[in-house]
């Protein structure tokens, strides 16, 4: 009797981002991408609730851990939001209060903050060595909470913090302990005022607004600005800072490395850099094609 060929049954992914507004996320391709070239089949669903209380957002994931998820990621405003309703955090995700990953892992969600390595890792790519110049961050919510910590982890000895509200950038301040020297500035003026570097962590300059969180008369070609935005990937802010002659990081570094660290974590396969940087750079074009066309 001859043998019956079986066909090789491809490992099914399902992963999501949870967040508001997110329509122009390039994550979908990302890991879409990673997980072709790891040999996985993934379908990766944009999440895009705004304005979810508490009893919304514990809905949603509960949905996540029925509905076969490995995991989703998680973005603004929901970041610190999740985390007293997750199963478990990591140490990085519990020390700095805010996640932007949750790994179904059995029927348990469990919490992690791939921004915070993501970073980590793109600061190590400008190979700084800024020495007791303190880093201005402006913002302290979820993804200025990560870069803080992950600058803080790399090496940077002093940090200065400004926030609208006060408060988030003092509770962001007793979080890093004694990691780092942390200042509260006043403005973002004080902020910057002779810093080593710049890092925007608020949505300030992501399309449609075309604002900046600095005055671009005060940055210095010998700082470094980098921008957690991505869309546009060329923001009002780095504009600024590359016609004075700063070095610029854009948010493209962040998106790449973050995703990196997340799709490990959801899928225990190792990422191609290579599928997900040519992911981002396509989605990235079709955005600028479409907003040039606006």
């Amino acid at each position: 009797m001859p043998a019956i060929a079986v066909a090789n049954k491809t490992r099914r992914v399902l992963l999501g981002l949870l967040g508001s507004p997110i329509a122009h996320s390039a994550s979908p391709a990302m890991h879409e991408a990673a997980a072709r070239a790891a040999g996985l089949e993934a379908h990766y669903h944009l999440i895009e609730v705004a304005a979810a209380g508490r009893d919304d957002l514990a809905a949603m994931l509960d949905g996540v851990r029925r509905l076969g998820f490995s995991g989703i990621n998680v973005t603004f405003p929901y970041k610190e939001a999740v985390t007293g309703l997750l199963d478990g955090l990591s140490p990085d995700a519990e020390a700095l209060g805010a996640v932007n990953t949750v790994v179904v892992r059995d029927g348990r969600l469990i919490g992690y903050n791939t921004d915070a390595s993501g970073f980590a890792t793109a600061y190590r790519g400008l190979k700084r060595h800024d020495g007791h110049r303190p880093v201005a961050i402006l913002g302290a919510g979820g993804v200025g909470k990560a870069i803080a910590f992950a600058l803080a982890a790399s090496g940077v000895a002093r940090l200065r913090l400004f926030d609208l509200d006060r408060a988030k950038a003092a509770t962001l301040a007793g979080l890093l302990g004694a990691r780092a020297e942390v200042e509260i500035a006043g403005s973002a003026e004080a902020a910057v005022a002779g810093a080593a570097g710049i890092v925007n962590g608020t949505p300030v300059g992501m399309l449609p607004d075309r604002g900046t969180p600095v005055p671009a008369a005060l940055i210095q070609p010998g700082q470094w600005v980098a921008d957690a935005v991505y869309h546009p990937l060329m923001t009002p802010l780095l504009k600024a800072a590359q016609a004075a002659g700063a070095t610029v990081m854009t948010g493209r570094e962040l998106a790449i490395h973050q995703a990196l660290d997340a799709f490990r974590l959801f899928t225990g396969a190792e990422p191609s850099d290579n599928a997900m940087a040519e992911a981002f750079d396509r989605i990235m074009a079709a955005h600028a094609t479409i907003d040039r066309a606006a």
